[in-house]
């Protein structure tokens, strides 16, 4: 389902790339994909069982476990996702992820992350436990891509081909 975003965002950078892949989780769809198309591809999640099962899964890729709100990895990337990751954060903390896209994005970089339709906070839950997603509002993530230094490339609201998903991608200036 979100095969044609990903071959967007792969539109837009090399091959191979070096990609950010920012809440990994277990490495699939997303990062397994990325890795047999041939990108050095390094993700970051919190959870130790999560980065265990990308590590025995794709030994080849850099497996960190992280906070993305603390990243500093020191490097720069041809693309970042933060797929199904991000709108598990609180606004604030969303607000402080900005700079840490910039940080890690090279010049011409490619970003790309899903949020909700508007701004707000939603209850779910997952394996029978409760997740927390939060959105800012769509002007917001406008304005503080820009201010980043982002251009939007692209941006659906619940796209229908996407499992309902709000997608946007991004190019760093």
């Amino acid at each position: 389902m979100e095969g044609a975003w990903l071959a967007r965002f792969l539109a837009l950078i090399p091959a191979p790339a070096g990609i950010l892949d920012i809440g990994c989780g277990a490495g699939e769809p997303i990062a397994g994909h990325l890795v047999r198309q041939g990108h050095d591809v390094t993700g970051i999640d919190s959870s130790p069982e999560m980065i265990a099962m990308c590590r025995e899964r794709f030994p080849d890729g850099d497996w960190q476990v992280a906070d993305m709100r603390g990243l500093a990895l020191g490097r720069a990337f041809d693309g970042l996702l933060a797929w199904d990751s991000f709108f598990h954060l609180d606004h604030e903390d969303q607000r402080a992820m900005f700079p840490v896209f910039r940080a890690h994005a090279a010049p011409g970089a490619a970003l790309m992350f899903t949020s909700g339709p508007a701004h707000g906070v939603a209850m779910g839950s997952y394996g029978g436990e409760p997740l927390y997603h939060a959105s800012l509002d769509p002007a917001e993530y406008r304005a503080l891509l820009a201010a980043h230094g982002f251009e939007v490339a692209a941006h659906a609201v619940e796209d229908p081909d996407c499992g309902g998903h709000t997608v946007w991608l991004a190019r760093r200036r």
